[in-house]
């Protein structure tokens, strides 16, 4: 559990305690994003905000092209390692309703998934790096990107150039985190290996043949089969798919007509399946395009299929992620880190610049305050709440892990290290709403 108390003594002890001292600041621009979020890939006022932020700390910073990315590299002056930390900025087309006085004023946007706690701890970090340089050698790249959300941000700014800094050095490693309201506070959730999916889009559109709601016998309703391709689905996922190589298909919307009396032309069905291998994904995919076209053949009918790819799955390099566990457990000490039983189902489009780069991402626990861990309201609830506190944790993990990977490795042991958890005063959670 989160303890209010003094840091212990260990070789990482000043760490969590500086990034406890940027704590009100990197609040505040938490905050100040929370309060005006952006959805996509053009966010003006969120990068602003990041390039204010990152002002006066020696850093050579480039903004994206095509879409509002900031990059920021912090080079040591010295030959080294180059580490790319990445954290994503956009929020989410929902309507708030967590009662917090710095609640968006946006209507219908929020950041329901804590990219503006990403942004600010990633801002923290690049303060934290900034004033201990002289203990690193190389380069930290970082990345603030937008549209993770929607159309993907990652891989434009890949193709704008961020694995390659102007000199032609190549970024050798990269890192995130996620934070997550269901997790205790301040622990860190790792897992080697496949830890998001594959998440990949569904539309299909049943034709048939439009006529009067009285004489059903007389068209080809497309309505009753858009719902059996529905539950005929499952089924194929439950006998086609083993139960060691999960997946998961979900039609969300069904959309036909306008009229009571009038059967439609055309129904129309839009989902996501989500698979953890390129065989189950090639497996599914196969499978809906069979199943959608035979029922509707059975039917007399046809249908126009879309199976468009989305997000690859996150693949965590091993030795990367040992070394982010130990970096772990040093800066926030070892009762912090635990396992990651499983993957999870969701989708993250870090899994571009893990295709190309060793690393990895980890979850960061931020439960609410007096609540039991499990129990919250998840990413992407419209009453989602975090734990700022988690919040000097994050920046203190990006600081560890860059200065571990660029001395070359990690700290072996089991050293006991500061626990996370002290009070942060003013720009506490006490006035949440």
């Amino acid at each position: 559990m989160l303890i209010d108390g003094t840091a212990s003594a260990g070789p990482e002890s000043g760490l969590l305690t500086e990034a406890q001292s940027l704590l009100p600041d990197v609040v505040a621009l938490r905050r100040r994003i929370h309060r005006l979020p952006e959805v996509g890939t053009y966010l003006p006022r969120t990068q602003r905000a990041v390039v204010e932020a990152l002002d006066g700390l020696g850093l050579t910073v480039t903004l994206g092209r095509k879409l509002s990315s900031v990059v920021a590299v912090l080079d040591s002056g010295r030959p080294g390692r180059t580490l790319l930390l990445r954290a994503d900025m956009d929020a989410l087309p929902q309507q708030e309703n967590t009662g917090l006085d710095y609640a968006s004023e946006v209507p219908g946007v929020m950041h329901a998934c804590g990219h503006d706690a990403h942004a600010a701890m990633l801002v923290g970090a690049a303060r934290l790096l900034s004033a201990r340089r002289d203990r690193l050698a190389g380069r930290v790249v970082l990345m603030f990107q937008p549209a993770e959300e929607t159309a993907g941000g990652a891989l434009p700014m890949i193709e704008e150039g961020l694995l390659t800094l102007a000199d032609g050095t190549a970024v050798d490693a990269a890192f995130a985190l996620h934070i997550n309201a269901r997790n205790e506070t301040c622990t860190v959730h790792v897992r080697p290996g496949t830890q998001y999916a594959a998440a990949d889009l569904v539309r299909i559109t049943v034709r048939g043949r439009s006529g009067h709601a009285a004489g059903p016998h007389r068209v080809l309703d497309p309505v009753p089969v858009a719902c059996e391709i529905v539950q005929a689905l499952q089924t194929m996922i439950t006998r086609t798919v083993g139960i060691f190589e999960p997946a998961v298909l979900t039609i969300t919307t069904i959309r036909a007509g306008r009229a009571f009396n009038i059967i439609p032309e055309t129904a129309e069905l839009t989902g996501t399946y989500r698979t953890l291998s390129e065989a189950t994904r090639r497996k599914v995919r196969e499978g809906i395009a069979r199943v959608a076209e035979g029922v509707a053949a059975a039917h007399g009918m046809t249908v126009d299929l879309e199976l468009p790819e989305g997000y690859p799955p996150v693949q965590n390099d091993p030795a990367f992620t040992a070394l982010v566990r130990r970096a772990a457990a040093s800066a926030l000490g070892p009762s912090h880190v635990h396992d990651l039983p499983h993957p999870t189902m969701g989708g993250e489009d870090f899994s571009y610049v893990l295709q190309r780069v060793p690393g990895a991402m980890v979850f960061l626990g931020a439960c609410p305050p007096g609540s039991v861990p499990g129990t919250v309201p998840d990413n992407h609830s419209d009453c989602v709440l975090y734990d700022e506190r988690a919040l000097a944790a994050g920046v203190a993990l990006h600081c560890a892990v860059a200065e571990d990977f660029l001395s070359g490795g990690g700290i072996e042991g089991e050293e006991e290290a500061s626990e996370c958890g002290a009070t942060i005063g003013a720009a506490g959670t006490e006035d949440r709403g």
